[in-house]
């Protein structure tokens, strides 16, 4: 075990949570059979669930041994019943947690995960570390194929590079990538399943296109291997369109499929359906019953990060196949620790605070309204005011005090209000809050957080590839 931070003082604000511990965990506990061995699992999830380090070397360790595990694999997974599918993650480690105990040992249950692993959530580390441990403890139950953000482009835009960054080093991002290159594209589930992130290609015709792909590599930005992590069934109940494919706009790469495509995919390759996770759902699942409510749904979505980016407010499922039955397991999100928007220090957090009181006091000092200087009375002051100034700068100046006026109530927003802004930061373009809303004040942006569907739609810059 390793202790928790004293707490000489007994100061600690919160009494119930535990200190988190002071020390990286002990190789000798992580790797108590060497570290040729797999490390041990259990005692990796107490010292993470506990906020604990791990030693970068140690670190490095389990990605260089997971990578080698992976790098075995085909590109093309098969596995038969029972199964347990999991969604998108997106470095939300509590729900994962959560996720383990709900769906059952990993030693006795076969686990097949849809990708998207990090990015997004702040402890997508703690994710990739959990994972490949269990990856190398149990290698035949734990499958993971590749999601559309396992790539540098897409980590380096949102937030996996500077959480590595944050936590370790650069070593330690550019061999997790070397992970991401070295994973399965795609799983056959007992012969009736095709599992993949996205979805399927035009390219893809038979199962054995997958096969002939090269995976050791980062994504290209069209062709097959690009499309079964980006692509998505068309937006409407009846999955109907006038292409079998259609450029996908709001990926900025690859298509949408309708339910011609794929109705003739599934007939040519003798499969049921298409189980993908790559879209948020409020239930945590969709069933795309295209062919009738009385059939089989062509394809399943499975998402299972509940209340993504801690605005969605969304369910997480998971998928069970056990003896010919499909079962859907829904489960709400976890608390989680309280990070810093952006992994910031507490001086640059502060930073607004400290603006908002410099400018108050420059707002004093300049506004003509207040008591004058130098013995002055208020009225002499404005008169000296009035009769130095033109009239043109007059209405500069107040033009100034104005704008520092609004500057301190944004401030002050900023100040008050940073958990919800950064929460609205991260659905954002650019991670930019949408013109004048803080301006307006908290009621302004609690009501922007309220809804799945709002969340959604500001959410879609963020779903499109960078360029």
């Amino acid at each position: 075990m390793v202790e928790p931070l004293s707490d000489p003082l007994q100061d600690r604000m919160i009494k119930s949570s535990e200190a988190p511990p002071h020390r990286f965990l002990p190789s000798n506990l992580l790797f108590p059979r060497g570290t040729g061995a797999p490390p041990d699992i259990t005692v990796l999830k107490n010292h993470l669930k506990k906020e604990g380090r791990v030693a970068k070397s140690d670190a490095l360790i389990i990605l260089r041994q997971a990578a080698e595990t992976f790098r075995k694999e085909k590109n093309l997974l098969e596995l038969r019943y029972p199964v347990i599918v999991v969604g998108d993650i997106h470095g939300q480690f509590f729900d994962l947690l959560k996720l383990l105990d709900m769906a059952g040992d990993v030693a006795s249950n076969k686990y097949l995960f849809l990708g998207d692993y990090v990015d997004r959530g702040s402890f997508s580390v703690e994710v990739l570390l959990v994972l490949y441990t269990l990856k190398l403890n149990f290698p035949q139950n734990v499958h993971m194929i590749r999601g559309n953000h396992e790539c540098r482009q897409m980590t380096t835009f949102f937030n996996f590079r500077s959480e590595c960054l944050f936590k370790y080093d650069l070593e330690f991002y550019e061999t997790a990538c070397e992970t991401f290159d070295m994973m399965a594209l795609a799983c056959i589930i007992n012969k009736k399943f095709l599992a993949v992130h996205g979805g399927i290609s035009p390219e893809m015709v038979t199962l054995e296109d997958v096969t002939k792909v090269n995976r050791f590599t980062e994504p290209p930005r069209q062709g097959l291997f690009c499309d079964m992590l980006w692509s998505d069934p068309v937006a409407n109940d009846t999955g109907t369109s006038p292409d079998k494919y259609k450029v996908n706009e709001v990926r900025g790469c690859s298509y949408f499929f309708n339910v011609n495509a794929v109705n003739t995919f599934l007939k040519r390759n003798k499969l049921l359906t298409v189980i993908r996770a790559h879209e948020a759902q409020l239930e945590g699942y969709k069933m795309h019953t295209w062919n009738g409510p009385g059939e089989f749904p062509v394809v399943i979505t499975i998402f299972s990060a509940p209340n993504y980016c801690d605005v969605y407010n969304n369910k997480g499922a998971i998928i069970k196949f056990d003896d010919n039955n499909l079962n859907i397991q829904q489960f709400n999100y976890s608390g989680h620790p309280y990070i810093l928007p952006n992994f910031m220090d507490l001086f640059s957090w502060s930073i607004p605070f400290v603006i908002e009181k410099v400018l108050e006091i420059m707002c004093q000092v300049v506004n003509p309204k207040n008591t004058g200087v130098a013995g002055n009375a208020p009225g002499e002051k404005i008169e000296e005011l009035k009769e130095s100034i033109k009239e043109t700068k007059t209405e500069i100046f107040r033009n100034k005090v104005k704008a520092m006026s609004k500057m301190m109530k944004m401030f002050k927003t900023l100040r008050e209000d940073k958990e919800i802004i950064m929460q609205l930061k991260g659905l954002c373009p650019d991670n930019k809050v949408p013109k004048g809303l803080i301006q307006q004040g908290r009621k302004a942006l609690e009501g922007a957080l309220d809804s799945f569907t709002k969340a959604k739609e500001w959410d879609m810059i963020n779903e499109k590839r960078p360029e």
